[in-house]
């Protein structure tokens, strides 16, 4: 399959329009079960998800009514699967992995814009009762290292096909980016996966959000971003620093939630190693 992949906010739902626009046959809704009436401002276009952004395995194939996805059925399949159901993901379903990275000063503020929707949406219908959308319990910088971190050792350890570059750069030249991407998936129209790209619905641009006021870590959270934003490949010792600073983020995060199970990364990996 054809996973798009990266944390919430990141710009996943618009690689999902975009290759839905080239052609590639698409899983998921534009709007699961209330989005369209609770969060439907944060993407206006939808963000045709399923089941499956948690991952395709065990617990998610076969479903619930015992349909199984067979690997080799859905080749060309766009599907959407957040960083932790990719890193679950059954090696048999990733043919190609495109993950796009937001800033993660934007992320912040965007991710806390997301959650003031739906807080209000629980507020003005108190029929459906108070349960809140599933949240991290770490602070919103600290929850984009660890996705990204084990986003790169995923690729370093699998080594599936992967391309990886920042929402905003697809923004600013979305015809250089996606006749390189669409041409690494084998062909789809290009021109209309570039009509899907709509600059005037990103929402979020600030990156002076109160949330990232606490991060202990923002150098080397901005070496990464502007590693990817400038496609660079990750030297050997760039991959130490992040292994340096996994170490140190592992301390920040037991003290708030018990150890993680991240280990270093282990080799060189290449942003985009698109052929």
């Amino acid at each position: 399959m054809i996973i798009v992949t990266g944390s919430m906010r990141s710009g996943t739902s618009m690689w999902m329009q975009i290759l839905a626009a080239a052609g590639f046959p698409v899983v998921g809704e534009a709007f699961l079960g209330k989005w369209e009436d609770s969060i439907r401002d944060a993407n206006p276009r939808g963000f045709f998800e399923s089941p499956f952004r948690r991952g395709i395995y065990h617990a998610t194939n076969p479903d619930d009514d015992g349909r199984f996805l067979f690997p080799q059925s859905v080749r060309r399949h766009a599907v959407k699967i957040f960083v932790p159901g990719l890193v679950r993901t059954d090696y048999a379903f990733i043919d190609h992995v495109v993950a796009t990275m937001r800033h993660w000063r934007e992320y912040v503020g965007s991710l806390e814009r997301l959650h003031r929707m739906e807080d209000a949406y629980l507020r003005n219908h108190p029929q459906e009762g108070q349960q809140r959308p599933e949240r991290s319990s770490l602070p919103a910088w600290l929850e984009w290292w660890q996705l990204h971190y084990d986003l790169i050792r995923d690729v370093a350890t699998r080594r599936y096909r992967f391309h990886m570059q920042t929402y905003e750069s697809l923004l600013e030249d979305p015809e250089r980016s996606l006749g390189k991407v669409i041409a690494w998936l084998g062909g789809g129209d290009i021109a209309a996966a570039v009509a899907a790209v709509e600059p005037g619905l990103q929402t979020q641009r600030d990156r002076s959000g109160a949330g990232a006021s606490d991060c202990e870590v923002s150098e080397i959270l901005d070496e990464l971003y502007d590693t990817v934003h400038r496609d660079r490949s990750m030297s050997k010792g760039f991959i130490d620093k992040l292994n340096a600073t996994q170490r140190q983020v592992e301390e920040l995060v037991a003290a708030r939630r018990g150890p993680t199970i991240s280990p270093s990364i282990i080799d060189k990996v290449s942003v985009v190693p698109t052929t």
